[in-house]
């Protein structure tokens, strides 16, 4: 009877404790809020920076003594927006919601580098206890901010220094390693991040809360570029120019209806970010020293480039880069653009050759 009791709670306050909601939902939920604040003040800064517009360069705000220009502000609202949007996807009801603002606050700046994965873990945790409470009292304008901001500080002050220091422990040694075994981890970090961002998860999220850049960085935009760029082209005969740009600059993840259905379709673009990986690393030395979210965003907005050509800024400014070389062009469009393509097209001639894959198999729904 008790059983029957919480599942009817949970089903009445639509908690639903799966995968599907904490790993894909609010996963890419909180994606998307980083890209309407960290990404998008990143993308404000360097505009600012290299065309030279005053607006966008000068200080706006000053809060405790830290200044602030435009993208600056965007940037430093990273946490409540990822907070917010997880609490958007685990449809929070209103007053959940806005205290989630500052739950955000608070797990991102306790969880430091590491932030991201920490508001994650701490946003579920207040968004589901604020939904378990929501309307249960007759004083709901009180009891569920208070209920909701309480658990979040709490988790933040709890959890989130350890969550962020581990995520950024395994963050390291990803990229210690890429530096070690350019090669060997240039194929895997390709491989894998390229995966995550056709399946129902977050390669973006995964590649900020890990703050994945440098080589690794680099590795994670040639595979993400060659799942996005690949399936646009070998889908080309089916999808047409609407299914190469809703692939190529939109998402690979819209073949996964596809790829389920016959799993052989997936061998080009995955073989293709096997090869491209290394030779990002290896050959063109491509780094992203950008955002780390733009690191799992591959060709989609172009994000991933324009994240790698905000790290040539960034490094320039610091005085470890002296100029972008046209080297430095060539890796980026043909690491991005036209190896995937090349290689996505040759390998997927192949394997239809072997009957692996037939003609109609990549076609998307309408």
């Amino acid at each position: 009877m008790e059983k029957n009791s919480l599942q009817s709670f949970l089903k009445r306050k639509d908690i639903e404790i799966s995968l599907k909601r904490y790993g894909i939902d609010a996963l890419g939920a909180m994606a998307q809020g980083l890209f309407c604040s960290l990404l998008i003040g990143t993308i404000i800064n360097t505009i600012g920076t290299q065309f030279h517009i005053p607006f966008l360069t000068s200080v706006v705000a000053t809060v405790g003594g830290a200044e602030y220009t435009v993208g600056g502000i965007a940037s430093a609202m990273s946490g409540p927006a990822m907070a917010v949007a997880i609490g958007y996807a685990l449809k929070c009801p209103p007053l959940v919601l806005f205290s989630m603002i500052s739950v955000g606050f608070a797990a991102n700046a306790l969880g430091g580098a590491g932030g991201p994965l920490a508001v994650l873990f701490v946003a579920i945790l207040a968004a589901e206890f604020g939904k378990a409470i929501s309307k249960e009292t007759r004083i709901d304008i009180l009891v569920t901010p208070l209920v909701t901001i309480g658990v979040g500080v709490f988790f933040s002050w709890l959890i989130a220094p350890p969550l962020g220091k581990a995520a950024m422990a395994i963050g390291n040694i990803i990229m210690w390693a890429t530096e070690l075994q350019p090669f060997l981890m240039g194929i895997l970090v390709s491989v894998l991040v390229g995966m995550a961002l056709t399946l129902p998860i977050s390669s973006a999220a995964i590649c900020a809360a890990l703050g994945l850049t440098g080589l690794a960085g680099g590795a994670a935009v040639a595979g993400c570029s060659a799942q996005m760029i690949g399936f646009a082209v070998i889908s080309f005969k089916e999808n047409k120019w609407g299914g190469l740009l809703s692939q190529g600059i939109g998402t690979s993840m819209l073949q996964m209806g596809n790829i389920v259905k016959n799993p052989r379709v997936w061998i080009a673009p995955t073989l293709a970010s096997a090869i491209t990986g290394p030779i990002a690393t290896c050959i063109f030395k491509l780094k992203m020293n950008g955002a780390p979210v733009s690191s799992g965003m591959g060709t989609c907005g172009f994000v991933g480039q324009i994240g790698v050509y905000t790290g040539w800024v960034n490094d320039i400014a610091e005085g470890s880069k002296s100029a972008i070389t046209a080297f430095d062009w060539i890796g980026l469009v043909l690491i991005s653009f036209v190896l995937p393509a090349i290689l996505s097209l040759i390998i997927h001639a192949i394997v239809m050759q072997l009957g692996w894959v037939k003609q109609g198999e990549l076609k998307l729904e309408a």
